[in-house]
Formats: structure tokens, C-alpha cells, sequence
């Protein structure tokens, strides 16, 4: 009996065979939590006696959601990560470093074929090179930290075929909000999604990285890019399913057909074609975030904004995935074009798309924004509206002062 790509990692953790519904205890290969988590955990393993957790080299905790912190209370929290860490010997990523998830891959403790814990629920990210990773809560976490293992139930799985051609202008922003679309917030709702076909084997790992990301927001346990094509530093095995695998669901899409998307307030999958939407004033426009904040996304900004100006009725806001990803910015000069057209960088960080900090919009204000939700009030103010899409479509809506269609810039 075939296998799915998940049956697969989670066979090889479980030490036997398994497929979709069954129970079964898996070895974690990594554990990672981000301030907005990890006090919790710290708190939970030491409420459950734990001295020293299973491998302090696979674990690590990251300081990006309120970083820099914005007060006395975070500050403490941020304290008692780097005295935990420092005790336990684990690897910290302090302010400024860079988001989780871009960290994991970046710094290659996320691998194709590992089974990874994170406690922040877009650790589905690292399914875009092939590695089963989810989001768990703290106690679960602090449980892995004590024993190096967790149970779970084998998903079952979304087959997603997305064949042909992109249209100019489209990216992979446009094609994870039209599958959301199409799916549903809880469309997906502990399945593990497969995404598979041409479109997918031509894609950049930054790309990858932006569908795999958004695979929660339909609800899904891990999100699955098929590793044919994907390029990486270092040699691996490609993870694929097997031919006769069985599969809950099959999608079949023609990437063709596929425009701009923008998910309209206030919901990821209220999902409209750009021609479908209004030109609408904005305030404020974001690029950042685990979606999109990496290089590619930089350059998608910097293509449209050179030589121009930011209307001056926007302010545009960028805070790269990484440190790596800014200064990888600086050498290239796209740091220059963005910041001459008026953006403003911030530290890496999460801090806008969550409404921590460092850009929480006015009453009645809307933002354009290529982070991954847009639930009233996810941004600091249940007043503002928030309209999803490409750094394509929020470079162009910052530049004209209104939401417009990137294809016909």
C-alpha cells in the first residue's frame, strides 16, 4: 500500500509503518518556540520536573514576535528565554536575528525529512523543502523538550495539482491566496496538504517557503511542497509520495488561469481576483512577515518602486525575514532603491503582522499588507481593515496611493 509524503516521515519517526488515522508516539528531530511561546514552555517543563531537556543541539528559541520589546513586562520574558537558554545550552536568536521560520531553514535546522515541533502555528513553513513540521501549543512542546517525543495522529492528505504557466505579474502569494480560496478556512482542517505539479517544480525556495507558510490558514497540519525541482545548499534526499498513495481529496488547477488575489477583511480565504476589487485608498503598506520578507519579495517591491515615490498619503513599512535577508538587500542595492522611494525598515520581526508593535494602524485606516492573515484586529486595531496580497500588489498600492492591479504596471 502506497504512502503519502506525511504516512512516509511519520513511519520512519514511529519506527513502523503507518498510514492516515492511526495513533502512534514519533522522535522529534528539533524543537523551536518564539518569545510569544516559550516562556510558557519554560514555565510547563520545569512544572513537569524537567532539569535538562533531551539534546540541547536540537532545540532552539527565538526572540521575534515583540522584538525589540516594547515594555517592562516583555522585556522580563525576554530575560527569562536567554537565561534558559543559557543554562540549557540552547541555540538563542536574539533581536533582530530574524523571524522563527525563516531562521529554521536559513540556518539549516529544518531538513528535508525531519519531523520538527515548533510552538507558533505557521511552523508548517518548512513543509516548502520537504520536512514534516507543525505548529504545537506550549505544554506539548514542553513535553517533546522533557522526553524528545510527542504522539500524533497520521493526517490524512489535500493532493494539489497546480500545472502550467504563470501569467507576468503573478507570484507565489497570488497562488497559495487562490487555493485558500478555493479551500476554505477549515477546508484543510488537520489534513496535511501536498502541493504538486509544474508550476510547483519551477519555484524558488523563497517561493516554496510562501505556500508552505500559508497552509494553516486553511486549517492544514503540515503543508507539502513536492521537493522536484528544489535546490538546496547541501545534498538530500527528494521526500515524494508514492505512485499508489491514497489521497482524501484531489485538486487540479491551471496556474493559467490564475490573476493577482487579494484576500479582502477580514478573512485569509475571502479570496477576490484584483478585477473584482475597487481602487481603494490606503494609509499604510506592509511588506515583512514568514510569507513574505525575503529577498525575492524585496526585489518584487524594489522592481515597481524604482525611481518613483511612495504616494504621500502612504507609509510604507518593511521588515525582512532576517538579518541575512537585509543585509543580503544592502549588498545588492535593494535596500537603497526601497528606502530613496520612502520605505521604512524595521528590525526583523513579526511585530506589524501580529499588532505587537512597530506599525499598529490608525481607527479606520486600511492597510495593504503581505503577511498571511487579516482577522480584525490582527494588526493592533480592530477598527483598521487589511486587504492581503503579492509585495507585488502592496508596492503597487503604496506607490498609486490606492489599490490597483500589479499585471498592468
Amino acid at each position: 500500500m502506497g504512502q503519502t509524503i506525511i504516512e512516509k516521515i511519520v513511519s520512519i519517526h514511529a519506527d513502523k509503518e503507518v498510514f492516515a488515522g492511526e495513533l502512534t508516539v514519533v522522535n522529534v528531530d528539533f524543537l523551536m518556540a518564539s518569545d510569544t511561546t516559550a516562556p510558557l514552555a519554560i514555565k510547563a517543563f520545569q512544572n513537569m520536573g524537567g532539569v535538562q531537556i533531551f539534546n540541547a543541539s536540537k532545540m532552539a528559541l527565538v526572540i521575534d514576535h515583540a522584538s525589540p520589546a516594547p515594555n517592562q513586562r516583555i522585556a522580563s520574558l525576554h530575560d527569562m528565554m536567554r537565561e534558559f537558554a543559557n543554562e540549557q545550552n540552547i541555540k538563542l536568536y536574539d533581536v533582530g536575528d530574524g523571524i522563527c521560520h525563516q531562521l529554521m531553514i536559513e540556518n539549516e535546522h529544518a531538513k528535508p525529512g525531519q519531523l520538527i515541533l515548533g510552538a507558533d502555528s505557521h511552523t508548517c513553513t518548512y513543509g516548502a523543502i520537504g520536512t514534516f513540521s507543525t505548529g504545537v501549543g506550549s505544554t506539548d512542546l514542553a513535553g517533546a523538550m522533557l522526553t524528545g517525543q510527542t504522539w500524533i495522529k497520521v493526517p490524512e492528505t489535500i493532493l494539489i495539482n497546480i500545472n502550467g504557466p504563470l501569467q507576468p505579474g503573478v507570484s507565489a502569494k497570488d497562488i497559495v491566496l487562490y487555493v485558500v480560496g478555493i479551500v476554505g478556512i477549515q477546508g484543510a482542517t488537520y489534513d496535511a496538504i501536498e502541493y504538486a505539479g509544474s508550476t510547483m517544480s519551477d519555484l524558488s525556495l523563497d517561493s516554496r517557503m510562501t505556500i508552505a507558510s500559508m497552509s494553516i490558514e486553511m486549517g492544514a497540519k503540515a503543508g507539502f511542497i513536492h521537493t522536484t525541482g528544489l535546490e538546496l545548499a547541501y545534498a538530500f534526499e527528494h521526500v515524494l509520495p508514492d505512485a499508489s498513495a491514497t489521497y482524501k481529496r484531489v485538486i487540479d488547477i491551471d496556474a493559467s488561469q490564475i490573476t493577482s488575489q487579494v484576500a479582502i477583511p477580514h478573512s485569509p480565504d475571502n479570496v477576490k481576483s484584483i478585477e473584482e476589487i475597487d481602487e481603494i485608498e490606503i494609509n499604510q503598506a506592509f511588506i515583512g512577515s514568514c510569507t513574505n520578507g525575503r529577498l525575492e519579495d524585496l526585489h518584487a517591491a524594489a522592481n515597481i518602486l524604482k525611481d518613483q515615490r511612495v504616494h504621500p498619503k502612504v507609509r510604507l513599512i518593511i521588515a525582512p525575514a532576517s538579518r541575512k535577508v537585509f543585509l543580503d538587500a544592502v549588498k545588492d542595492g535593494t535596500v537603497e532603491i526601497l528606502t530613496n522611494a520612502g520605505a521604512t525598515f524595521l528590525p526583523s520581526g513579526c511585530g506589524p503582522c501580529v499588532g505587537t508593535h512597530l506599525g499598529v494602524p490608525g481607527n479606520n485606516e486600511v492597510i495593504v499588507s503581505s503577511t498571511n492573515r487579516n482577522f480584525q484586529g490582527r494588526m493592533g486595531n480592530r477598527e483598521s481593515n487589511i486587504y492581503l496580497g503579492s509585495p507585488a500588489f502592496v508596492a503597487t498600492a503604496a506607490l498609486h496611493g490606492k489599490i490597483k492591479n500589479p499585471q498592468l504596471i
